[in-house]
């Protein structure tokens, strides 16, 4: 067994396996468990069911459930005999590799992961040769997974310790049930990739004008309606703006682009975003609903009741309604403290001010948006493909990923290279010097990666016969064009 502790992580460069026969199968990474425990539940012997407060799946039968739980327990404390102040991260096998994460005191969750494998068929009869690919899994990209897991599950239900506080161990086992039941069915472990490290924000590209309409709407309708303490306003699943704190809106954003707007994906209204005819406006029809809440405000059996999300406020955290009302392909999320009642009258008053303004606001990006389309000629196969983050401000860009959507991220480039983006990763997040890597893979494409002053860019280059210049010049070229206001070190 090979033990990962913290901060360990391994930079090997896979290399694209050939198909020997037609047969063949591959298998990608999949969930095989996901438990959480606290073992101050059950010190005692005889105990140990206590400690468990979840498990996944449920059917495994109860003394396994005991056994895989006492193995993590004696793994972290085995651990810690050699770095007490950091507990283990992962432990790898051959079969799988399991993930440690203990988000607040005493409390651990724990995802075990099955390797990618290759069946190979046997002649005469034989069963057919299982491979297992160990080196494929990258513990930063899976270990980001597991953090997710429990940030999605504090976004809506606060931290486990308030469970405990308001009901005790059957309340937080009711909720870690309820949550984690549906949560792990859209864990999508077969295309986790650099994205879910960096856990970022896409931002829309604005010009100042329409950036101002965007401010003042905001202001306006916080102004009309005192009760809304929060904004965050979203154009085609890209963030313009936001009042809530970072690590808040990173959250509420990969819930509302991976979960939320796919299930409501737009009907085609208005030729998709069409700059409006100035007699619609005038008349002031408008495209607006509302996404969480009444589905119809004219139902008179129309429930007023909106999903509650908790965010951090200095030491503690307050609890949210979350209002998401969308027009076209702009959405506004408005929240409010969850200690006041939403009516139909206020649902009313906030459907007539916001609809026809967020309508309008919507033609008007769109008509930008072409605007800028147009000048940037039209949409083909970019160039360069790369990804791009900024730590501070934790803006992402992304020419690889072509959409990522509930169920799945589709890229544009092999997995193999999306790994070695990973490995360099995995090189940088080892020192605070600003550095840059090049790396040739098998396949004669290029990766280059660059770390500088907080901010990380990964290109792909598909150029066989380049050498270490001629790539170094292309990406200049690319910072030139793509980020020439962004200033990196050379």
């Amino acid at each position: 067994y090979e033990v990962s502790a913290a901060g360990v992580c391994c930079a090997g460069i896979s290399v694209p396996r050939m198909a020997t026969g037609m047969q063949e199968k591959q298998y990608t990474p999949s969930l095989l468990s996901f438990f959480i425990y606290n073992p101050s539940f059950g010190p005692r012997e005889g105990e140990e069911e206590k400690k468990i407060l979840f498990y996944h799946p449920c059917d495994v039968e109860k003394n396994e459930k005991i056994r895989n739980v006492g193995l993590c327990e004696a793994i972290v404390q085995f651990t810690r005999t050699f770095c007490p102040t950091k507990p283990a991260k992962s432990l790898h096998t051959q079969k799988n590799r399991q993930f440690f994460f203990e988000p607040e005191d005493n409390f651990w969750i724990v995802m075990v992961v099955r390797n990618p494998m290759i069946e190979k068929p046997n002649k005469d009869g034989k069963p057919p040769t299982i491979e297992y690919q160990e080196e494929e899994i990258l513990d930063t990209v899976y270990g980001a997974v597991l953090r997710q897991c429990y940030s999605m599950y504090k976004l809506f239900n606060g931290t486990f310790g308030r469970a405990m506080e308001a009901g005790g161990v059957e309340l937080l086992t009711q909720k870690l049930e309820k949550f984690f039941y549906r949560y792990l069915q859209t864990l999508h472990l077969q295309s986790c990739d650099l994205l879910d490290v960096f856990g970022g924000i896409s931002f829309f590209p604005l010009d100042k004008m329409t950036y101002l309409k965007i401010q003042s709407f905001v202001n306006r309708v916080e102004e009309s309606l005192s009760l809304v303490k929060y904004t965050a306003f979203l154009y085609n699943d890209q963030l313009i703006w936001s009042g809530l704190e970072q690590d808040d809106m990173r959250i509420l954003y990969k819930y509302l682009t991976t979960s939320l707007f796919p299930r409501h994906s737009e009907p085609e209204l208005a030729g998709r975003d069409s700059p409006l005819r100035p007699e619609v406006a005038g008349n002031l029809l408008h495209y607006g609903r509302f996404l969480t809440g009444p589905a119809n405000l004219k139902d008179p059996e129309a429930k007023f009741r909106f999903p509650k999300i908790f965010v951090n406020k200095e030491d503690s955290y307050e609890e949210l309604h979350l209002i998401v009302y969308k027009a076209m392909s702009a959405a506004a999320c408005f929240m409010i403290s969850a200690s006041v009642e939403l009516t139909r009258e206020f649902c009313e008053q906030l459907d007539s001010l916001v609809g026809p303004q967020l309508t309008l606001l919507a033609s008007d990006i769109c008509e930008q948006f072409n605007i800028n389309r147009r000048i940037s000629g039209p949409d083909k196969e970019p160039q360069f493909k790369f990804i791009y983050f900024n730590h501070m401000n934790l803006a992402e860009k992304s020419t690889i990923h072509m959409r990522k959507t509930a169920s799945v991220s589709l890229t544009s480039v092999h997995p193999d290279l999306m790994k070695i983006l990973g490995d360099i990763n995995c090189d940088f997040a080892r020192v605070d010097e600003d550095e840059e890597i090049i790396v040739k893979a098998m396949t004669d494409y290029w990766v280059v990666g660059k770390k500088s002053d907080q901010r990380e860019l990964y290109v792909i280059l598909n150029q066989k016969n380049a050498n270490l210049i001629e790539v170094n010049e292309e990406v200049k070229r690319l910072c030139a064009t793509q980020f020439n206001n962004i200033f990196f070190l050379d």
